[in-house]
């Protein structure tokens, strides 16, 4: 596959643009259509992004045409594309989370499985230099035995009004996508489960906290993983601003990053600013790794792109399983149990 033929299905997920830009920059990748339920929204990205619009779906995902398509529907949507698009032989990018429930998931995993396609979720933080290069050094057993594991994932969304009345309100309605605690910590537990493995138990607190219109604003999820290790998800979409993102502590050193999501690349950072810091027991000073800090947050969403098209050419072997998309969602409907319920809750479930 020398050129791969992309179609999108929705632009309903802002994601879907910032896909769009990256790829159509790419010298292998042709943009052949989308279609949008909306269809003011959907012919004004296709427009921007010089593809063909389709007011039927099927046009898109029938298309002998297109080889993969990329899925960035309202939440509750997902099973249903991913499973037509499967039948119709396209490759799939899917949009996180992957789906409001865990039946969806399995829906999904098994009609990629059945079809034989190429499959890969959406998640830029397992692309960020810093992350990957943290994941590397647990890997090398820089800091020995990890016993605690603070990762910090907020946005201010919900500090706009215009978010929960405008296209993005889907956003914050329940059925097409749960609470903004599902919508973004998803990030956080697959950052979690690609560092530490699938977790053990679940105890959380979610709730609607600054009274906005969404179903939850703010949450703390604590998670058991395989060797005892406590993971501490912090999940927030009211704040005006963040830096820390990430602490690991182990019995032989300390792992810290900063300046890694949404708010710590928006807001103003030093010039000097030093992504990744490791200090060990007995170091007099920390190891500082200056790593590339990307610009924006649309510069982190836009590096999903690359490793999707070099996975599709057969160039690469990377990529994000349907089943490994099932565990994120597990984890995070898990913390909603634990916090309605008030008890620890059981992984898997």
């Amino acid at each position: 596959m020398d050129r791969v033929r992309i179609g999108v299905l929705s632009h309903a997920h802002g994601h879907a643009n910032t896909y769009c830009q990256a790829l159509r920059d790419f010298p292998d990748v042709r943009l052949v259509a989308s279609w949008d339920e909306d269809q003011a929204r959907g012919r004004q990205a296709a427009q921007a992004y010089g593809l063909e619009f389709r007011a039927d779906a099927d046009a898109v995902i029938k298309d002998p045409h297109i080889d993969a398509v990329i899925i960035t529907c309202q939440t509750n949507r997902h099973a249903e594309f991913a499973e037509r698009a499967a039948e119709a032989g396209k490759h799939i990018l899917l949009q996180k989370p992957m789906a409001t429930t865990l039946e969806d998931c399995d829906r999904i995993i098994a009609a990629v499985r059945r079809a034989g396609v190429k499959f890969s979720m959406a998640f830029q933080m397992r692309q960020d230099p810093v992350n990957r290069k943290m994941r590397q050094l647990l890997s090398e057993g820089a800091v020995g035995r990890v016993f605690l594991v603070r990762r910090r994932h907020t946005i201010g969304v919900l500090l706009n009004p215009a978010f929960g009345t405008g296209p993005t309100r889907w956003h914050v309605d329940p059925q097409a996508n749960v609470g903004m605690f599902f919508d973004d910590a998803t990030h956080a537990a697959d950052w979690f489960y690609w560092i530490l493995g699938a977790p053990k138990s679940v105890t959380a607190e979610i709730d609607n906290i600054l009274g906005s219109n969404a179903p939850d604003d703010n949450g703390v999820a604590l998670y058991r993983f395989s060797q005892g290790e406590i993971g501490v998800l912090l999940n927030s979409s009211t704040t005006v601003a963040g830096v820390n993102t990430t602490e690991i502590y182990g019995d032989k050193g300390t792992i810290v990053q900063d300046y890694g999501d949404a708010p710590s690349a928006t807001a103003p950072r030093p010039g000097d600013a030093v992504p990744l810091r490791l200090i060990r027991r007995d170091d007099k000073h920390w190891t500082e790794f200056r790593l590339p800090i990307p610009a924006s947050q649309g510069e982190r969403i836009g590096a999903v792109p690359r490793p999707f098209i070099d996975y599709l050419r057969g160039l690469s072997d990377q990529t994000i399983t349907p089943e490994e998309g099932r565990i994120s969602v597990e984890m995070v409907l898990a913390a909603y149990r634990a916090a309605a319920e008030g008890r620890r809750i059981d992984l898997p479930l």
